[in-house]
């Protein structure tokens, strides 16, 4: 519900999204140990450190100046994201303002960005929308270092009603669902940055992070990630494989927290938003390939067979 008493589903069907954004900026991560978790990111994902304070740290794969934020707290796993929005902040909060949405213009919220609007999911975390950060001073490396942050899926209570929010609020366009319970959506050709899964986590709890997923370069650059890692204590949960959803390779591990983490190379990418056709690769089902509801199947989740833990 917005601020006006509007539900999300009155944004069902209107032309345009409140927002556009283009890209899945950053996650924030509270954590107990921060010490830790930034060891684990620079030491074993080799990410750059780009800012440090006792309680916070910024790391980056590249030239934004951080695609992860880690805060000291009292609990473990996501808290919030970012995403760059185009078309201006101050026409997303003219077009957020008029709908009824509440969004808080926020100066110098967070190191490396100017200007934000934080908006929140429904019963979730803060998002952050802004322009564009400040640079990081770091070049993407040929080393083992991720590319950069793929994307992010959460445990959801209400299926429905995130996807209309991140669809007809944020611009992002639906790519495939599994059964009735798992959406993935792209805000870029990328098959998907934000993935909604409608099942309560281990813990019985919801609006709680799944997993976050790092893009690899290709094959070799995953192996030789997953060589590095394995010399750092991340023994794999699950793959390598290849989804079926998505048709990426994958690979599954677990930082210091407990948190899922995924390293990934050949997702599925639309080029043509006209088509709406994925690129045409020699493992898909059909051809071509577009966007469907899958029936829930093993292979839906893995070509190879391979079944996962959880």
């Amino acid at each position: 519900m917005t601020s006006s008493g509007r539900s999300l589903s009155d944004f069902r069907g209107a032309p345009d999204p409140l927002v556009r954004v283009a890209k899945l900026g950053f996650i924030s991560f509270d954590t107990t140990d921060v010490d830790r978790l930034v060891a684990y990111y620079r030491d074993a994902l080799q990410f750059a450190l780009v800012e440090r304070s006792s309680d916070r740290a910024y790391l980056t794969t590249g030239a934004d100046h951080h695609c992860v934020e880690i805060r000291h707290g009292e609990t473990r796993g996501r808290t919030a994201l970012g995403f760059e929005v185009s078309g201006g902040l101050d026409r997303a909060a003219d077009r957020l303002a008029a709908a009824g949405v509440v969004a808080e213009h926020r100066a110098d919220p967070i190191p490396g960005i100017a200007a934000s609007l934080v908006i929140e999911e429904p019963g979730g975390a803060p998002l952050h929308l802004y322009e564009r950060q400040a640079s990081s001073g770091e070049k993407t490396t040929s080393g083992i270092r991720p590319t950069k942050l793929g994307h992010v899926a959460s445990h959801v209570p209400d299926l429905a009603e995130m996807q209309i929010f991140y669809e007809d609020v944020l611009g992002f366009r639906w790519s495939d669902t599994v059964g009735n319970f798992f959406a993935f959506l792209r805000c870029g050709p990328e098959h998907h940055s934000i993935n909604l899964l409608a099942v309560p986590a281990p813990d019985g709890s919801r609006n709680k992070l799944f997993h976050v997923a790092y893009e690899m370069r290709d094959i070799t650059h995953l192996r030789d990630s997953l060589d590095h890692i394995s010399k750092h204590g991340c023994a794999l949960e699950w793959g390598v494989g290849r989804h079926g959803v998505g048709h990426n390779l994958y690979s599954y591990h677990r930082d210091p927290d407990g948190n899922i983490v995924e390293l990934f190379t050949e997702l599925d990418l639309i080029f043509d938003e006209r088509t709406g056709y994925f690129e045409p690769r020699p493992w898909h089902e059909e051809f071509p390939q577009g966007p469907k509801v899958w029936v829930p199947s093993p292979a839906t989740q893995n070509i190879w067979g391979i079944k996962p833990p959880w």
